[in-house]
């Protein structure tokens, strides 16, 4: 099954956005950039300096982690006046980014992403706290599993700079699987889950909370399939934690 959002900028379209996301876990608005707005950010990104540890390259990738931080200069171009009516009509006035990463999966990229939730946040540093594990560390980035709690609070924008389809690594997702708390791939029962392919068109973005099962497929019609993908929350860490990536 496939899902394509063709919704205008109307306040009705977000408060659907909304509830989808809230129902079924993920939902995707087109037109929130405008060809020329997405030509910006993609000139942007293109002349900033890849010999840095937090890019990382290969046949298969192209990947910026920190992206906000490491070109500051995309923030304006990125927060354009439609994302943030977006992010202010769906989720609120107190909402930050936590993380920020750039994904080019290239014409030729057979990278394939198996079934999963997004069970870690970024933090500054390891501190031994009740319910916060397993720990992981990578580029002196710290990275850790909280309470579900603060799972089901945040949410993540995927912001799209081409379009986007299953032939070249569009998100499958499983809608409503975020309202199951931890879910393990291994236990998926496709008698009962349906996949759903999320395409959307340049310029678009879909909305999607960590908790979603998703995955994505390989490329096979040789188009780049560019993606921003910003992770949000409203939640304040415990005292002597710190989302490593906060932007207001």
């Amino acid at each position: 099954m496939k899902v394509e959002s063709s919704h205008s900028l109307k306040q009705s379209h977000f408060s659907t956005a909304k509830l989808e996301l809230k129902e079924t876990g993920f939902s995707v608005l087109n037109n929130i950039y405008s060809p020329e707005e997405v030509e910006r950010i993609i000139a942007v990104i293109a002349a900033a300096d890849s010999d840095k540890a937090t890019f990382r390259k290969s046949e298969d990738l192209f990947a910026i982690r920190q992206f906000l931080k490491e070109i500051p200069t995309v923030e304006s171009l990125v927060f354009n006046e439609k994302l943030k009516r977006l992010l202010t009509e769906v989720f609120g006035e107190n909402v930050f980014v936590v993380k920020s990463i750039y994904f080019d999966k290239p014409e030729k990229s057979n990278w394939y992403v198996a079934y999963h939730q997004d069970l870690t946040i970024s933090v500054d540093k390891k501190v031994e706290m009740e319910g916060f594990g397993p720990w992981t560390v990578k580029q002196q980035q710290f990275a850790v599993q909280p309470p579900l709690a603060i799972l089901e609070r945040n949410f993540t924008i995927r912001i799209h700079l081409d379009d986007t389809d299953n032939d070249n690594g569009a998100l499958k997702v499983i809608p409503k699987s975020h309202l199951k708390g931890i879910y393990r791939p291994e236990t998926i029962d496709w008698e009962v889950e349906k996949e759903v392919i999320c395409e959307v068109k340049k310029g678009g973005v879909m909305l999607m909370k960590p908790l979603t099962l998703h995955s994505s497929s390989r490329t096979t019609n040789g188009q780049k399939r560019r993606v921003i993908h910003i992770e949000f929350s409203d939640v304040d860490l415990p005292k002597g934690l710190q989302w490593s990536e906060r932007l207001n």
